[in-house]
């Protein structure tokens, strides 16, 4: 997995989480399996982080930007209410099919609708607002997904968006990914309708609530 702390330190933390369920850990191996970039997979000590943010925020309406091969939209979905609904786009079939397939596992499962092709033309059909929103996307299109997304969130919402550390290169970016984070950093350290702060979990996560 993707993160700038010790292994030894991730799994202390992950030990003391809520545990993850027998599904997710299923889709880990799945997803090790079957794909060429597994660390790409949120994991469970994020898993567990997004599910809790969905509890903290009452969240009833969430959108995710990148799907991969589900976890972190099982995930949250686990924290939404009966009747809650999220909606996921991602550009890849193969993985999305992943996805589907441990989604209708799991009781949780449909309360998740996936919208497959570029993301810029599935968030210009869906309907606002959103309680809740989690990029995890091609870093490249990162700052026009905030761009789409912020109108889309409700007052007091919330904007969730992993890996703005970057593995660290961001404080010497070398290759044009590099400098689109740090670009999309900026772009929400600046923006007045947001009120921003960077975690450092995982790969770095910011988490921006609408005012």
């Amino acid at each position: 997995m993707l993160t700038l702390v010790p292994a030894s330190i991730e799994r202390y933390a992950a030990a003391h989480s809520a545990p993850e369920s027998t599904l997710l850990k299923a889709l880990v191996k799945e997803t090790y399996s079957r794909t060429k970039i597994p660390q790409m997979q949120v994991g469970h000590l994020e898993g567990a982080f997004l599910r809790l943010l969905v509890r903290l925020t009452r969240a009833r309406r969430i959108l995710e930007i990148g799907t991969f091969t589900g976890y972190s939209a099982l995930a949250m979905a686990e924290g939404l209410p009966p009747g809650g609904r999220l909606v996921t786009c991602d550009i890849n079939p193969e993985t999305t099919r992943i996805a589907r397939t441990f989604w209708n596992r799991s009781t949780h499962g449909r309360k998740i609708t996936s919208r497959l092709g570029p993301a810029a033309d599935s968030l210009k059909k869906l309907k606002a607002p959103f309680d809740l929103v989690f990029i995890d996307a091609d870093k490249e299109n990162y700052a026009n997904y905030w761009k789409a997304c912020v109108p889309k969130l409700r007052r007091g919402g919330l904007i969730a968006v992993d890996n703005v550390l970057w593995s660290g290169r961001v404080l010497a970016p070398k290759d044009a990914t590099d400098r689109a984070i740090v670009k999309f950093n900026r772009l929400v350290l600046r923006d007045r309708r947001m009120e921003a702060v960077m975690v450092t979990l995982r790969d770095g996560v910011t988490l921006a609530w609408k005012k």
